[in-house]
């Protein structure tokens, strides 16, 4: 008897250092989860079954138990039994995870949108597109090359090819339509510095200008300029892991004003001299866009007014944190065809329907590569000045997110390609070399 009560004391002994061991893997696991389903539900208009089978369909957040309450627009996911997590829905400002359950009940301010339609045809109004053909365009040439990556193991969700202006090509999974919204993750990160661009042609900032932290005023920080940040050059300390307990997952499931962490981090480089990649950095970035503006109403408003329904992004939704800022680094939903809007505004040099947005300059400076990254990054944007992506034009950018999300923009064939994806499979090399090559000089 003895020996069984010991037993027992010690299988329970070693189940309790489990979780307490793996805690904040399951806080994660069942954040992730609750998150998605909620996002996917209650922004993207699908339903828990569907984002489990496609989007959560991964490990380990394949493990979760996930439900929905669609009256109260919160989805709930546990790990285990022993863990549970909520997301819920705020209208306007998509859903995010609740850290108190008060958070739940509050009243959060939310962005004014104007959701005119432009009376003209895509993409520069809200009109069908005009069914275009190209006598330089080998048409079976180009789906061949789209075919490349349609199959289940890339998982992609969408192809959309618009050259000089016309959709000459749009292919989607089942399931998936022009209608559908879906997660840019990274490619966020591009809405935001083009709202830096804004502000900088409306000469209401000087991204040259030292970041205005005053944490920073008394150590070697306080060099760090917004163009270093818009960059990811700062030399700020950053663990951007995906697959473990790291600074980007603690900041995008576990903090309510996600624009603070990456303030909190010191020096472990050089500022302009030490590029990594840093989601921090992006969301400190947008609390330094909340610092422009008087009140956090016309920082909401400003993202919209200025940029994205200007453009006719009408379906994008900006998800905030539970503090009420963007998250700037990578919670932006929109349908591929607004996605690529964002790309043809930099193809046009910042001009929309004869209005300048940004200008040349802009583009030319969110375009040239940051010291040390070998050419593969600007303003938040990627490159290709290093030829990583090779047999593809040197001057061809991009907006890129976590599981095959991009947007590419080519300037000297005036086309731009989006593809999203469940994934990060697929050559895109030989996908990209084979829809240039189907069109002829």
């Amino acid at each position: 008897m003895k020996f069984l009560t010991r037993f027992l004391l010690l299988i329970i002994t070693l189940l309790l250092f489990t979780v307490v061991f793996n805690y904040p893997k399951l806080n994660i696991l069942a954040g992730y989860s609750a998150k998605n389903i909620a996002s996917s539900v209650f922004v993207a208009g699908r339903t828990m079954e569907f984002t489990d089978v496609n989007d959560n369909d991964f490990s380990p957040v394949n493990l979760a138990n996930d439900a929905i309450d669609l009256e109260s627009k919160i989805a709930t996911s546990d790990a285990f039994k022993l863990l549970t997590r909520k997301a819920f829905y705020r209208e306007g400002l998509g859903a995010t995870l609740a850290l108190r359950s008060t958070d739940i009940e509050q009243s959060y301010a939310k962005p004014n949108r104007n959701q005119f339609i432009v009376d003209k045809p895509y993409p520069f109004g809200g009109n069908e597109p005009i069914d275009s053909t190209f006598s330089n365009i080998d048409y079976k040439k180009l789906n061949s090359a789209i075919d490349g990556l349609f199959d289940p193991v890339n998982k992609t969700r969408v192809v959309l090819v618009i050259y000089k202006d016309h959709i000459i090509a749009e292919r989607y999974a089942d399931g998936y339509d022009e209608t559908s919204r879906m997660l840019g993750w990274s490619m966020t990160k591009s809405v935001t510095s083009t709202v830096y661009g804004i502000l900088q042609h409306q000469e209401k900032i000087d991204v040259n200008s030292k970041a205005p932290i005053s944490a920073w005023g008394n150590d070697d920080r306080k060099e760090i300029t917004i163009h270093n940040l818009l960059q990811m050059n700062s030399g700020l300390e950053w663990d951007e892991d995906y697959n473990s307990i790291s600074d980007v997952t603690k900041m995008l499931f576990l903090e309510r004003d996600m624009t603070k962490l990456q303030a909190t981090k010191k020096l472990v480089g050089k500022p302009n001299e030490t590029w990594y990649y840093s989601s921090g950095t992006t969301n400190l970035l947008s609390g330094i866009l909340r610092q422009q503006f008087d009140t956090h109403q016309e920082y909401l408003d400003f993202w919209y007014a200025e940029l994205i329904d200007k453009i006719g992004m009408h379906s994008m939704v900006m998800e905030a944190d539970l503090a009420g800022n963007y998250v700037g680094s990578s919670y932006s939903w929109a349908t591929p065809r607004d996605w690529a809007k964002l790309g043809l505004l930099y193809l046009h040099n910042g001009t929309w329907n004869d209005e300048v947005l940004f200008d040349e300059k802009w583009v030319t400076y969110a375009t040239t590569p940051t010291p040390a990254s070998d050419g593969r990054y600007g303003a938040q944007i990627w490159l290709n000045k290093g030829q990583f992506h090779k047999d593809i034009p040197e001057n061809m950018f991009s907006f890129n997110g976590y599981q095959g999300q991009n947007v590419f923009i080519f300037p000297d064939q005036e086309m731009v390609i989006v593809r999203m994806s469940l994934t990060e499979n697929g050559d895109l090399d030989t996908f990209l070399k084979g829809i240039l090559e189907s069109i002829k000089a």
